[in-house]
């Protein structure tokens, strides 16, 4: 029979613990839950650079903020190029993704080499990915320009992807797409190397094509992974900033500003930092209720 701890060395034993949570509660509490609980209070405030100048508090203004974002009909485009960035980037990325794992699970010579190369872009800061795209589709010179001049025989004379309101927000998407997808394959290719071979193996012996063994087999046992791998993008999208403001900082005519680029643009560039603020917070609900209801949706089935 097992002898119950005496309740002093549990007490110690709690307070060892506590004791290395300590730092990171620390942490977490200064450097992520004060600033975004600031954040949230200074939403309702009129606050601007002349209160950081001069130390006065800003003053309480309730929901005029907010009003004044759907009033200047900023805060709807943005949300809306938000979601559609975020729908699109998160849905490309997990079909090549999953395509690519396949691909890389089959192959058996240089698998560990082309899952080397294959994480280049992934490492590559994002500023400096947003640099290298814009020379891509630089109109007049870049490298995209050059390729369809060479197929249309110097046909083509106005291709530029970044300026076009139409195109913008695609070109984006291809830049976070090339850097985003080697993380995502590695991912589901760590998930699919984990489904039992037997199971897929009984299963073509008893006649299931490809197609049945894929979605029967191999889906279901992924969903834990395919789940964890969706959210961190959906996260990573959600938030995605730098390459917005490398590449056409909100433009052309606003059609690349999502709420991230809205709330720098409010807070650094209009000096309104209640307005920002209010931005942050909206953007910031909206991301955790897309997370919640999405994992959610997604509830992973055990398999016996």
């Amino acid at each position: 029979m097992v002898k119950s701890l005496p309740l002093k060395q549990a007490t110690q034993d709690k307070l060892f613990s506590l004791g290395l949570l300590f730092p990171a509660i620390l942490i977490t509490s200064v450097f992520i839950l004060v600033p975004v609980v600031d954040s949230v209070i200074r939403s309702f405030m009129d606050y601007k650079v002349r209160n950081i100048i001069s130390g006065r508090p800003g003053t309480w203004n309730n929901f005029a903020n907010y009003i004044k974002l759907f009033e200047n009909e900023k805060l709807v485009p943005a949300i809306t190029t938000t979601f559609s960035f975020v729908f699109g980037v998160v849905l490309v990325q997990l079909l090549l993704g999953f395509a690519l794992a396949l691909v890389l699970d089959r192959t058996k010579h240089g698998s560990r080499f082309l899952r080397s190369i294959m994480m280049t872009p992934w490492v590559v800061p994002t500023m400096i990915s947003g640099l290298m795209w814009m020379w891509v589709f630089q109109p007049q010179y870049g490298l995209l320009k050059y390729l369809a001049s060479v197929v249309t025989g110097g046909q083509v004379t106005d291709f530029a992807i970044l300026n076009n309101p139409r195109t913008a927000l695609l070109g984006i998407g291809i830049a976070a797409l090339w850097k985003q997808i080697p993380l995502m394959t590695l991912l589901l290719l760590a998930g699919l190397q984990n489904v039992p071979y037997d199971i897929i193996e009984a299963a073509t012996i008893d006649g299931a094509n490809a197609t049945r063994r894929f979605f029967a087999i191999i889906v279901p046992y992924m969903t834990s992974v395919i789940k964890v791998s969706v959210s961190m993008s959906i996260i990573e999208n959600f938030k995605q900033f730098p390459l917005f403001w490398t590449m056409t900082g909100g433009g052309p005519d606003n059609a690349t500003t999502t709420l991230a680029v809205l709330s720098y643009r409010e807070a650094f560039v209009s000096s309104n930092f209640g307005s920002g603020a209010a931005v942050t917070t909206v953007w910031m609900l909206l991301m955790m209720a897309f997370v919640f209801f999405y994992n959610k949706l997604l509830k992973p089935q055990a398999m016996d």
